[in-house]
């Protein structure tokens, strides 16, 4: 037996000390393609280091052998040594057959730096020199997905799949295929790939992925049953509650919704957005303060989210809480921040507290964005009409007349002013 069989005997088998005595005569005695192998099984066993020490030695012996550099490089990339590894990998040319090769993982070393630019050249590189090499169109697949660039990840995937691969490095191309089609929101698509994974191979974000296809194509029952399923394998996937909740609402199962998202509460208190659906809710299931409690503690999580703050604001309006409702934006007015439906609230906030000169001030904001919005027609109109500002009053009754021709109320107030 060799002492490189003798040295992986013994870490099997826990006898660290007999390991490294072993390690060193297998160093002196054993053939270099003995310690090559050797190298290999300590590396997928987690002891680099003793990899790399044989990576030295043969490359000392071998010093122009461009794959023992490589190994090093990946090694120094596994250390976060980046420079060395760049270091290894600049010593292959570009006329040895290890190229290839080395682009691969200074992509990833690119990539694992946030260069996602220079990463991209080098798998386009990489393929330019070996088209036919499916590890290298799989590569470019997995980087457009995680940057985020599904369209192209789907060109490369399905190449892929056409050519018969379905899985690749314990990838399996049709999940893969499935989530890229949901993510730029191709939902039939993806439910055609989706629905092929058997249950057994789907982790919880795909499990996600499918619940949200079904969601998304208005199958709530179908999302519902999905989601609950994700929820019973992994309760702490917080981001299934909100969708759960909305499914259940679409059925008209508002109770049992309420308690589903007070249920995502509990996994995860520091996620707005389900503080945010709760407060939705609630309000649908008359629990209105409730509702203002859970708003405003999404608000405190998350105080720049435009979607509470208005949700908030249009709770206190509702609510004829206009001295809460101007505490909550006049800051946001401090800051320039322009946004016509909080400009809308404001006007009528205003005018609830008698200050008119603001509350003409914010009606003409959001006129800006709200011309052919009925309900902020009108309220401008009769606005105007209670200031004596006729013009103004006239314009908007006719704007508003134009959208909802048949309020005789309205249409009444017009005339009198002919």
């Amino acid at each position: 037996m060799s002492y490189s069989q003798t040295a992986l005997d013994e870490l099997e088998g826990g006898q660290l000390d007999a390991f490294k005595k072993s390690f060193k005569q297998a160093l002196n005695n054993d053939s270099d393609d003995l310690l090559y192998s050797l190298a290999e099984e300590l590396y997928s066993l987690g002891f680099s280091s003793y990899s790399e020490t044989i990576y030295q030695q043969l490359s000392k012996k071998y010093p122009n052998d461009d794959g023992l550099k490589i190994n090093l490089a990946e090694l120094a990339i596994d250390a976060d040594k980046d420079d060395q590894a760049l270091n290894y990998l600049s010593q292959v040319s570009q006329q040895s057959p290890e190229y290839v090769r080395s682009l691969m993982v200074a992509a990833d070393l690119y990539q694992t730096q946030g260069l996602f630019e220079i990463s991209e050249q080098k798998l386009l590189e990489a393929q330019n020199l070996a088209p036919d090499e499916p590890v290298i169109e799989f590569a470019i697949a997995e980087f457009y997905f995680t940057t985020r660039h599904y369209r192209k990840a789907i060109n490369n995937y399905l190449d892929l799949i056409k050519s018969g691969t379905l899985e690749m490095s314990s990838v399996n191309l049709v999940e893969r295929l499935g989530v890229s089609y949901a993510e730029i929101g191709k939902f039939e698509q993806a439910l055609g790939y989706l629905e092929q994974i058997k249950p057994v191979h789907m982790n919880s974000d795909v499990k996600f992925e499918l619940a949200f296809t079904y969601f998304s194509l208005k199958n709530y029952q179908k999302a519902i049953e999905t989601f609950e399923d994700l929820r019973d394998s992994d309760p702490q996937y917080s981001s299934l509650y909100p969708y759960l909740a909305d499914s259940l609402v679409n059925q008209k199962r508002v109770d049992e919704a309420l308690k589903v998202i007070q249920e995502g509460i509990s996994i995860d208190q520091f996620n707005e957005k389900i503080w945010q659906k709760a407060g939705q809710i609630a309000l649908m299931a008359g629990e209105d303060e409730l509702s203002l409690h859970y708003l405003k503690k999404g608000q405190e999580i998350a105080p720049d989210d435009m979607e509470i703050l208005t949700l908030l604001s249009d709770w206190y309006v509702s609510h004829q809480r206009h001295s809460d409702n101007l505490k909550l934006l006049e800051p946001i007015l401090a800051d320039h921040v322009f946004d016509a439906h909080l400009a809308y609230n404001l006007a009528l906030s205003y005018q609830a507290t008698g200050n008119v000169k603001k509350a003409a001030e914010n009606y003409e904001i959001a006129n800006h964005e709200l011309a052919d919005n009925p309900d902020f027609l009108k309220h401008a109109a009769l606005f105007y009409r209670q200031t004596g500002e006729v013009d103004q009053e006239r314009d908007y009754l006719k704007k508003y007349l134009a959208l909802v021709p048949g309020d005789m109320e309205m249409a009444s107030l017009y005339e009198e002013d002919l």
